[in-house]
């Protein structure tokens, strides 16, 4: 085990304690009359893209949904139905300038219980604030030090900060486990025979609004990889401009002085707590 501060654990652990945030008040709650609790919210809106919609939907309705003054409804239908009225929501919202980044990729939308209600390009579901799910790998050596990815400057989100050695979304036709895979040897160069060794850990559920965006909400599959002392990542993707190792007091340190985007900050945070004790 690692020794740090008090302080620095006491810090980590707090800000472990706000990983899940409200949305604010004014942001307009999406619900869904389907699933297994009809009438959940299921999204957010940012309170500065409602006047478009609304004017937007009042002259071109889309079917299955509506727009009243304090809350927008999906209506519940089949699953390809459904993705297909969302789509055209997401393409007037990309119309309007609201949904920055179009990836071509789907996410999809999945209740408690495991079923898929709909599918959406991935880039709407921080603009409507739809649960989306994501992988986070800490790979670490066996003296105890971290491999962190620094994201690409041309990266939509959070260009150039630190990151997890691989890290992505979960596309709607895979698993987190097959997802932490692939993410690994596109992103680090991690070969299927070191990846097979991925341990699952745990879990995170973010939750925070994006100022000019939408909301931000993702449960993070969090898995450790350890990783021979020769091993060097290689980026395959583009996305990442580079990788450090560094120790975890090294990690602690740059995650108080904020370079890590916001969901690595707090799964290398979980994973310092995991392997560290007061000192």
């Amino acid at each position: 085990m690692h020794k740090l501060t008090t302080s620095t654990i006491a810090a980590l652990e707090e800000m472990l304690q706000n990983t899940a945030r409200s949305a604010p008040q004014e942001f307009l709650p999406i619900h869904f009359l389907g699933g297994a609790s009809s009438g959940q919210v299921i999204g957010h809106l940012n309170p500065d893209f409602i006047p478009y919609l609304q004017e937007s939907l009042a002259k071109n309705p889309i079917s299955h949904i509506d727009m009243g003054h304090d809350r927008l409804t999906i209506h519940h239908a089949r699953p390809l139905t459904l993705s297909e009225s969302l789509a055209k929501l997401a393409d007037r919202m990309q119309q309007g300038g609201f949904i920055p980044g179009w990836r071509h990729e789907d996410f999809a939308w999945i209740d408690q219980n495991g079923h898929e209600y709909f599918r959406l390009e991935r880039s709407a579901f921080r603009t409507f604030g739809f649960r989306s799910m994501a992988t986070h790998i800490n790979g670490y050596t066996k003296a105890g030090n971290l491999w962190l990815g620094r994201r690409s400057e041309t990266k939509a989100t959070d260009p150039g900060r630190l990151d997890n050695l691989a890290a992505g979304g979960i596309g709607a036709d895979e698993t987190p486990w097959v997802n932490a895979r692939r993410e690994l040897w596109e992103e680090a160069g991690v070969p299927p025979q070191i990846s097979d060794q991925i341990e699952p850990v745990g879990r995170i559920h973010m939750r925070r609004p994006i100022p000019g965006r939408g909301f931000h909400d993702e449960q993070l599959y969090i898995y450790d990889l350890e990783l021979a002392d020769n091993f060097v990542p290689t980026n395959h993707d583009g996305e990442v401009s580079g990788f450090i190792e560094i120790s975890i007091s090294e990690a602690a340190a740059r995650i108080l002085a904020d370079e890590f985007t916001s969901d690595a900050a707090f799964v290398t945070a979980d994973f310092i707590l995991r392997n560290t004790k007061a000192g």
